[in-house]
């Protein structure tokens, strides 16, 4: 259970209705590095450098929902082995096991905002990047509500 919702000190959920997003599957490692502040992508993926300016969070079990959403401030290249946002345990943990690369972009978010109401997973979860707006996170009731408003 994510307890962000029941704190007092929270980011407002003030993001414009109709800013674009990417929604993209988190896992609890991916997830913890969004909390400090960054998401990193191999530079092959689409999402690098499609347009949109907030990135969304559906969290993998046991969460099964879509819980956050970020405004994203910057997006970083790195290779593996040079300075950058991310360290030799982030690749290990976090590009290694999905993909076989050496360069990323690393977008670079800020701080998390827990949605008012979590978005569930009623079908298959997230696979890949899902674009739609700030004001389809709010209203959506299920993923599969979501996913008839979004692009892939």
């Amino acid at each position: 259970m994510d307890l962000d919702r029941y704190t007092t000190a929270q980011p407002p959920d003030d993001a414009p209705a109709d800013a674009r997003v990417c929604v993209v599957a988190a896992q609890s490692d991916t997830f913890d590095r969004c909390r400090a502040g960054f998401y990193p992508a191999p530079a092959s993926y689409p999402r690098t450098d499609a347009d949109f300016e907030y990135m969304a969070f559906y969290r993998t079990a046991p969460v099964s929902s879509l819980t956050h959403y970020a405004r994203v401030t910057d997006r970083v290249s790195q290779t593996r082995g040079n300075p950058g946002p991310m360290s030799t345990d982030d690749w290990a943990a976090l590009i290694d096991p999905f993909a076989d690369t050496d360069r990323v972009v690393v977008l670079e978010l800020d701080t998390l905002v827990p949605l008012a109401e979590p978005v569930p997973n009623d079908t298959n979860g997230v696979r890949g990047a899902w674009y739609c707006t700030i004001g389809d996170l709010r209203a959506a009731t299920t993923l599969s509500e979501l996913a008839d408003r979004a692009e892939t």
